[in-house]
């Protein structure tokens, strides 16, 4: 393969992600929307803790925030990390951000504080941010290696205070739990180098 066939295959591929990061972000918008429009109808999709039929909102619970300003303080994390993921290919980023949601759902539905409401992008972007910080090391890819340094050096200040049960109104449970599925997916869906193949002489 030429370099420039290389070369547009990362292009192509940082255009996908793009792409899909910009939508993912404009549908969170999109539905706080709705949601103010309803009469804030959808706040229902939130994770009450252990209630059976909650459940079903572990995944939509995700998508829901409570106000533009909770949307507002989501979108520029999500769409810088979501799409420094998803360089590394559309369905391992899909099977990542699968798990640390259903994982962090599942951890919020267990261990929250009775009479809450859980909702928000806030978990899956502690767990692309455990993914980026580790799935290098794991790796061993330099530029990932790269990449988790400054993804720390810029968010990790506001990570550790997210995962504080000091702060009110904040589900520390959902940051911690979501930042631990990350932290697990990077091993899960670690990528395994190629082994040259033995040609004989």
């Amino acid at each position: 393969m030429s370099d420039s066939e290389l070369e547009w295959s990362r292009t192509d591929r940082a255009k996908a992600a793009a792409k899909l990061m910009v939508g993912w972000v404009a549908l969170l918008w999109l539905l706080e929307v709705v949601d103010v429009i309803s009469g804030h109808a959808l706040d229902g999709l939130g994770i009450t803790p252990r209630e059976p039929s909650e459940l079903l909102d572990v995944v939509p619970a995700a998508f829901i925030h409570f106000g533009f300003a909770h949307v507002a303080a989501n979108s520029v994390p999500l769409l810088v990390m979501g799409f420094l993921a998803a360089l590394g290919g559309i369905r391992r980023f899909a099977a990542v951000c699968l798990v640390v949601i259903v994982a962090d759902g599942l951890g919020v539905w267990l261990v929250a504080p009775a009479h809450t409401n859980t909702a928000g992008a806030s978990g899956l972007i502690f767990g692309l941010f455990g993914f980026l910080l580790v799935s290098g090391f794991v790796e061993r890819r330099p530029l990932g290696v790269l990449v988790g340094l400054l993804i720390g050096a810029i968010w990790g200040g506001s990570i550790l205070l997210g995962l504080s049960p000091l702060q009110t109104g904040v589900s520390w449970q959902g940051h911690l739990i979501g930042l631990a599925a990350g932290v697990g997916a990077a091993f899960w869906f670690r990528r395994r180098p190629v082994e040259p193949r033995a040609i004989q002489g």
